[in-house]
């Protein structure tokens, strides 16, 4: 059996301390990227074959050993040994010791700079699709609460003071309406991240003729990162990008998760969340304690970071690659997982909630009313000013009778959501990712 030996191991043995702190978590992150390894070295021999570097029979068979080390992949039993430097060690080592030296040749042409920076967009690219469907889901949810709820109204704050009737479908379409941006962000990101650095090596290219078009195709990228120095220059950029878009998604989340808590509070008690969804008090008995929103809330604050902890460590870099960047696997590979579970728990709790239809019985919110009452006086032909002080003193003097009979019209307001509309932009954008044109191409390279 052949041992584990680096890539770039001669006629010298690395100190053990400074093998360990080198290698750090690499061979824990790598895990996340195996499949997408596989993938690219299969598009990579491919390529190899077709400008003379591997034979035919060469290749088939090394293409039937990297399927069975894809599906190994797909059922969870990939390992990196112990002794294995990473996952591009891992399998060209697999293949060494099934093929012998033929295992040898899939790295012509190639360096582990371009080979994680290919495994780490064909991850991203699987995984943001991911997040969108994700984002869909919660805003499915979102829109048809609104709609369900668009006639309920509830009080609207500024400065967490009672400001003016808005409603329960306006709340929740709000937070649609910004996931739908938050996608176009997610749309740029995957456009960013759907392009090949297949082929520029150690950012420097190749002496070897490279077909570089062709690897790009097999693996539906959009097209090829052109510059071999900028495709190197990618790694870090591109994380970083993803993060920025993440992060925005985190943002409606933890507004989202914010509110929730708050409206499920006995102080406010516009919205009762479903008690199998809630956790008890070790002391208190009647409590129903909002946990997954809290924690929604935190893990949506901590994801925020994430661009800025990926641009302090790849800041003041010049041209090349730098160990530096692959610190920032720890933070970045994870979190999509942790993105996916916010937005699939919020989504299942959303579902799931109701709606208090009376909460605007308490007389607290009469003065709520004020500003329509100013309307109907100076529509009535009272200027705008003189009908604003005398609401304003009959509110003081306690004589002030609300009209609760809202007649919003515009666009967006409490009588005219546009959930038509935010639906039909949330679906264009998500028409725009492409997605199929990537997964047609790794299914016609695993010949499924």
């Amino acid at each position: 059996m052949a041992m584990a030996n680096k890539l770039w191991e001669k006629d010298f043995a690395i100190n053990s301390e400074i093998e360990r702190f080198t290698v750090g978590r690499d061979r824990e992150m790598d895990i996340y990227l195996a499949r997408y390894d596989v993938l690219g070295s299969m598009a990579h021999i491919k390529m190899l074959e077709s400008i003379g570097l591997l034979e035919k029979a060469e290749l088939a068979e090394l293409l039937a050993e990297l399927r069975r080390i894809y599906d190994l992949c797909e059922r969870g039993g990939f390992v990196i040994e112990d002794g294995v430097e990473d996952v591009h060690s891992q399998v060209e080592l697999m293949l060494t010791r099934r093929l012998g030296d033929m295992g040898k040749k899939i790295h012509s042409g190639r360096s582990r700079n371009d080979q994680v920076l290919v495994d780490l967009k064909l991850f991203i690219r699987h995984e943001l699709k991911e997040i969108a469907m994700a984002t869909g889901g919660l805003f499915d949810e979102l829109l048809a609460k609104s709609d369900e709820y668009k006639n309920v109204l509830m009080p609207g704050y500024t400065h967490l003071q009672v400001a003016m009737p808005s409603s329960f479908g306006l709340w929740f379409g709000a937070h649609a309406e910004s996931l739908a941006d938050d996608m176009l962000f997610l749309q740029a990101a995957y456009r960013m991240a759907n392009r090949n650095p297949l082929g520029s090596a150690a950012g420097y290219g190749s002496s070897f003729p490279l077909n570089r078009t062709m690897t790009t195709e097999l693996l539906g990228f959009d097209s090829m990162d052109y510059n071999v120095v900028y495709a190197q220059m990618g790694r870090g950029k591109t994380e970083r990008n993803v993060a920025f878009a993440m992060a925005s998604i985190a943002g409606t989340l933890s507004k989202l998760a914010y509110d929730a808590c708050m409206f499920n509070s006995q102080n406010f008690g516009f919205v009762r969340l479903p008690r199998e969804c809630t956790t008890g008090s070790s002391i208190m008995p009647h409590k129903k304690n909002p946990d997954v929103f809290e924690l929604i809330r935190a893990k949506s604050n901590k994801l925020q970071a994430l661009p800025q902890q990926i641009t302090l460590i790849m800041n003041n870099l010049p041209t090349g690659y730098f160990r530096d960047l692959q610190i920032i696997k720890e933070t970045f590979l994870p979190a999509f997982g942790e993105l996916k579970d916010c937005l699939r728990m919020a989504a299942y709790i959303i579902s799931r909630i109701e709606v208090n239809e009376g909460v605007l019985d308490d007389k607290m919110y009469d003065p709520m009313f004020s500003v329509e009452e100013v309307n109907r006086l100076a529509a009535a032909g009272m200027p705008f000013r003189d009908a604003y002080k005398k609401v304003g003193l009959d509110i003081e003097a306690g004589t002030f009778v609300p009209d609760r009979n809202i007649r919003h019209t515009h666009e967006g307001s409490i009588g005219n959501l546009m959930n038509d509309s935010i639906r039909a932009m949330m679906a264009g954008t998500m028409a725009g990712f492409g997605f199929d044109k990537a997964e047609e191409a790794e299914r016609t390279l695993l010949s499924r």
